[in-house]
């Protein structure tokens, strides 16, 4: 049996040791050089190659002159048959824009154009399409999530000849039926064709294809983006 004195001394030592490492652990800490606070960031742009001034909305007509504008849900001509949108403007982010830009540059050395369908879309505008055509496969369910489209990273597009003329797709835009999805089976190769390379050009261009909607395009950067609301955008004479 150990005795009660080399049991106290023991314990002495150990308690000193503790003591001693604590005291070296404390000055090392106070030797350390003081960082600097982070500067506050833009959780947006953070760790990405966007910038600031990439997330500004801008109007595509001005940014981008060639592109044919056609709002749809700024008029009668789409599945409620009524408008939706208080403005035919098309906004979308001008990171997004930058590779509309690109693309456009590209179709336009082809001999076509792009003829923008939908871009920015306000959140309650969302909620107007869902109630009548609740169909998760050519709708985002906005009491899930905000469309992409509200975003400002999301474009609905076709293509046209240098007389505006737009060429033949498989479907028209908003044509909630097998034949706007991408397998083209039930299209004719014309259509197949113009689909593809619509498809083609701005996928190089920076933008990823869903597979139920050929005309529908979101930026492959969609990760960054917030929802915009409509009072963020500028006020522009109708």
């Amino acid at each position: 049996m150990f005795s009660t004195g080399r049991a106290t001394r023991k314990a002495a030592y150990w308690l000193g040791v503790i003591c001693i490492i604590s005291c070296v652990a404390i000055l090392l800490t106070a030797l350390l050089p003081v960082k600097s606070p982070q500067p506050v960031v833009d959780l947006q742009v953070a760790n990405t190659h966007l910038s600031p001034e990439d997330l500004v909305m801008v109007n595509l007509k001005e940014y981008i002159p060639s592109l044919h504008i056609d709002i749809r849900y700024a008029g009668e001509n789409n599945i409620l048959r009524r408008p939706i949108y208080s403005s035919p403007h098309a906004y979308l982010r001008l990171g997004t824009a930058k590779k509309l830009k690109k693309a456009q540059e590209e179709f336009l050395d082809c001999g076509y154009s792009l003829k923008i369908w939908d871009a920015y879309r306000p959140p309650q505008a969302q909620f107007e399409l869902w109630k009548e055509y609740p169909d998760a496969r050519f709708l985002v369910n906005p009491n899930i999530r905000p469309s992409q489209h509200s975003h400002g990273i999301a474009v609905d597009v076709t293509l046209v000849d240098k007389q505006g003329n737009e060429l033949d797709m498989p479907s028209g835009f908003d044509d909630f039926t097998a034949k706007a999805d991408r397998d083209y089976n039930d299209v004719s190769e014309e259509q197949a064709n113009n689909a593809l390379l619509l498809e083609m050009i701005m996928k190089e261009n920076g933008f990823d294809s869903i597979f139920y909607e050929w005309w529908h395009f979101i930026d492959h950067d969609r990760a960054y983006y917030d929802v915009v609301q409509p009072d963020m955008l500028t006020k522009e004479k109708e």
